[in-house]
């Protein structure tokens, strides 16, 4: 049998801000960029729950308003019915959903589909799809305004869209290729 191996993890809290008032364009001579209010308006929060193939580069991933144990469950049905044939093994933290009581007895009624491999504690950093939520809060999430939940919702999904639409294999690398030196002039 074939295993899939996914590194997954949750975004909890992402914000749907509003502005209360709409934001002001550049003006040649007065200021070179968008100038915002300092007030806004919150419509509430989302969750993103991802796991990206290390064998493909594809990223799966579900959007939620809440984060608990049937969230995680439906994104591993999801998994299941991408991978029918496959055994899928899962790089994740050990967050309290993962092994809840409602997690085991999902667990329970698809034997040896899925095997867990938990990161050790503060580590969880070691998980690549911790890089791509990091790319994802700087180049879209970082100062975004939307008018609902929805439209926050529907970027978000946009987003990972556009990245599985050329997706990347992350490779870990010991060294850069090509060089010899370490910062600060240090051969190794």
């Amino acid at each position: 049998m074939k295993t899939m191996v996914i590194s997954y993890d949750e975004k909890p809290g992402i914000q749907a801000i509003g502005n209360v008032y709409p934001d002001l364009m550049p003006v040649e001579g007065h200021y070179s960029t968008i100038e915002r209010d300092y007030e806004y308006k919150r419509h509430g929060t989302l969750s993103l729950l991802a796991g990206i193939d290390l064998i493909s580069g594809r990223i799966y991933y579900k959007v939620f308003e809440k984060h608990r144990s049937w969230e995680f469950i439906q994104f591993l049905k999801e998994l299941e019915l991408i991978y029918p044939e496959e055994k899928i093994k899962i790089l994740m933290d050990n967050h309290k959903i993962h092994t809840s009581i409602e997690t085991r007895e999902y667990l329970g009624t698809v034997p040896d589909k899925f095997e867990f491999v938990f990161t050790p504690k503060h580590a969880s950093w070691l998980n690549i799809i911790e890089s791509f939520f990091s790319k994802m809060t700087r180049s879209v999430l970082r100062g975004i305004r939307v008018d609902s939940i929805k439209e926050l919702r529907e970027r978000i999904s946009q987003y990972i869209d556009q990245v599985n639409e050329k997706t990347v294999i992350f490779t870990w690398r010991y060294k850069m290729e090509g060089r010899d030196e370490m910062p600060g002039g240090i051969t190794i």
